[in-house]
């Protein structure tokens, strides 16, 4: 037994130091590559409890994408499994933001950085309409679902910055026809004034512990914190580091290293970081266990079904816009429709179609 759980942790942390260098696009990209490793191919999880575990991350505070991470580890290997998982998952983008912080501000917009990633967001956008077609069969179980799940993301397309309020309306209004049935979801760098260790983890251990949503809620967040109420950094740095935590693979909240080594050096980004993914440990350690008990109810079991089509809505709006972004001429279209071929069709694994996008990225720059 116990030597299948350590064959069980160095699994669970190869597959996630993998993950996160890999996963460009943000959440819903991080959600879909997860999707296709443990739905798809590994088997760990049918779609209905890859499903259930998105709509947990997405009903307590922090980030989603590496919440579901922690739930998948704690599945798989108990706490240590969700220790592992998350801290793998994290640490690749802990170490690129850091490097990032660290020359940032000489190295401009680096050109071989921005290849890569031209290369790599249209593969990203094929990878998630994968994963949103096969999670939508699943989680899509009625007309009255899709029709709910469609206006969701109508609304998510037009105001983003009301997520949280789209779950929570989705899920409510769920849960409440369940209950009424039982009665008959170059940046700068940022150099200043050095800060103390112990406000700064407080800073971020607060918006790990509060923040609902992606980074559009992060950055009103902080905003509120680090810019008006503390003045650590002006509205140009927090979008700078808003930007580095975006377009380095594996989690958006990683922005918490960059801003943390520009105000305290490494022990700030080490601090930063810890404060700000540390309550999502904790969150997920005492929720998790709850799932299995919130299916058995009837009206629990259908605030989550409203949550999880609510995430994917909330998803697919953003993949919407992360396709304007991605696909912005011929050569991207052209990657994005064959890579969406190669994996509806021939289920070419992911990382290699990552690889391949971020190989042409440098063809492209290596042609001009």
């Amino acid at each position: 037994m116990q030597q299948q759980r350590a064959s069980r942790l160095w699994e669970l942390a190869a597959v996630f130091l993998k993950l996160g260098t890999i996963g460009f696009g943000g959440p819903a990209a991080h959600i879909a590559l997860m999707e296709d490793e443990f739905v798809r191919r590994r088997h760990w999880l049918t779609r209905d409890e890859f499903l259930d575990l998105i709509g947990a991350a997405n009903l307590i505070p922090g980030p989603n994408s590496t919440e579901v991470a922690i739930h998948v580890g704690r599945l798989r290997a108990g706490v240590p499994g969700l220790i592992v998982a998350g801290s793998a998952f994290i640490f690749p983008a802990f170490c690129i933001v850091t490097a990032i912080a660290w020359a940032y501000a000489w190295a401009g917009k680096m050109p071989v950085t921005l290849a890569l990633l031209r290369g790599i967001k249209p593969v990203m956008i094929a990878i998630v309409l994968q994963a949103l077609v096969g999670l939508g069969k699943t989680a899509i179980k009625s007309w009255l679902w899709a029709i709910v799940g469609l206006a969701a993301m109508t609304v998510a397309v037009l105001r983003p910055e009301d997520e949280v309020a789209i779950l929570a309306a989705v899920g409510i209004g769920a849960g409440l026809v369940a209950w009424i049935g039982t009665r008959k979801p170059r940046a700068v760098a940022l150099s200043v004034t050095p800060v103390a260790l112990w406000p700064l983890f407080l800073v971020f251990a607060k918006a790990g512990a509060l923040l609902f949503g992606s980074g559009y809620v992060l950055l009103a967040f902080l905003r509120g914190d680090l810019v008006e109420r503390l003045g650590w950094l002006t509205n140009a740095q927090l979008l700078d580091a808003i930007a580095v935590g975006q377009v380095t693979p594996g989690p958006v909240f990683t922005t918490a290293t960059f801003i943390g080594y520009n105000l305290a050096g490494m022990p700030g980004a080490i601090v930063a970081t810890i404060g700000i993914f540390l309550p999502a440990f904790l969150f997920v350690a005492i929720s998790g266990p709850l799932l299995p008990a919130m299916r058995r109810s009837r009206v629990a079991g259908m605030v989550l079904d409203g949550v999880n089509v609510a995430s994917l809505a909330l998803m697919a709006a953003v993949t919407l816009t992360l396709a304007r972004d991605a696909v912005t001429d011929a050569t991207t279209l052209a990657i994005a429709v064959i890579g969406a071929v190669l994996l509806f069709r021939f289920r070419v694994n992911a990382t290699i179609l990552i690889a391949a996008g971020a190989l042409i990225g440098l063809i492209g720059l290596a042609a001009r």
